[in-house]
């Protein structure tokens, strides 16, 4: 089967590109993969994407996106893409069902929080356990906090916390850490913060909601019970990258690199979203992206006389 754009991923990235290049009239075949509309549709509340002044269920609002972008002609097909070949033109995708030729590629993989791995994680992510903190901090005004790490992306987000929570601890399970000497000395200074060392979290538990952790003393041994209502991880995200790799320019955390038009290492191929962007890590910053790679890869189509 021949396409002239292909897209993978569906999330607001891959969705948003979806749209604009299907306004362009490229009619592009959309792979959902495993997780339709990516990490932001297992989040339960949005309120900070613009156009939605009540918010929205995540999934509600990766459902509009797929709706808007099908209107306009996107095939949208849940399809897991298992294979890719980018040594010539036209690329070939392979899935469990069919093999494809596209004449371009926009890649919207995203990227994965790494979890902890702890009992109670998975079961109240969106209910006290979160990734992010810009998109859920709003929601633990007064509460307590607890963040997971040593980064700088940990004590960024704790920072950030604190203009919410009533007090914010980071549990760290060195009493090192890799956040630059500026955000220690402002975590330090911060009354609202508390630092917790030599600390893992064994268990999250709660009833409907996360209502309480039990903490774990790696010096010590000893184990104990801990109140909060919050739960934000930051132990690093992992790019979904890994069909690209030995085929398109990686930095060394296996994000893909781009130039400013996002543009990849082999002509023809555009990243949009996480797949790229380590740092701002939002919805609306991911349909941007989105936006741009379409329009991009519409330029190169017709720069190829395709169209």
């Amino acid at each position: 089967m021949s396409e002239k754009l292909a897209i993978i991923g569906s999330g607001p990235a891959g969705l948003t590109a979806a749209l604009y290049a299907a306004r362009a009239d490229l009619a592009p075949l959309v792979f959902a993969g495993p997780a339709f509309g990516g990490q932001i549709a297992t989040t339960t509340e949005v309120e900070n994407f613009p156009g939605f002044p009540g918010g929205l269920q995540g999934p509600e609002l990766t459902a509009k996106m797929r709706e808007q972008a099908e209107r306009f002609g996107s095939r949208i097909i849940e399809e897991t893409v298992e294979s890719v070949d980018l040594s010539q033109r036209p690329f070939k995708i392979g899935t469990s069902e069919s093999t494809y030729e596209v004449a371009s590629l926009i890649i919207a993989t995203g990227a994965t929080p790494r979890p902890l791995g702890v009992p109670g994680e998975t079961e109240f992510i969106g209910r006290g356990v979160s990734y992010c903190a810009t998109c859920d901090g709003f929601f633990f005004r007064g509460k307590e906090i607890i963040v997971v790490g040593g980064g700088d992306s940990a004590f960024q987000e704790a920072l950030f916390l604190t203009k919410f929570g009533k007090r914010v601890r980071i549990v760290h399970r060195r009493d090192t850490f890799r956040a630059g000497a500026t955000l220690l000395k402002y975590a330090a200074a911060n009354p609202k913060i508390e630092i917790v060392p030599n600390t893992v979290i064994e268990t999250i538990n709660g009833n409907g909601k996360v209502t309480d952790v039990i903490f774990k003393n790696l010096k010590t041994g000893q184990n104990a019970p801990s109140a909060v209502d919050g739960v934000f991880i930051f132990v690093g995200h992992e790019p979904n990258s890994q069909l690209f790799s030995g085929q398109l320019a990686m930095d060394e955390s296996g994000y893909l690199v781009v130039d400013s038009r996002l543009h990849t290492s082999v002509p023809g191929v555009f990243a949009a979203g996480e797949i790229h962007d380590s740092w701002f890590k939002q919805a609306i910053t991911s349909a941007g992206f989105g936006c741009m790679a379409a329009l991009e890869a519409e330029k190169f189509l017709a720069g190829q006389n395709i169209h």
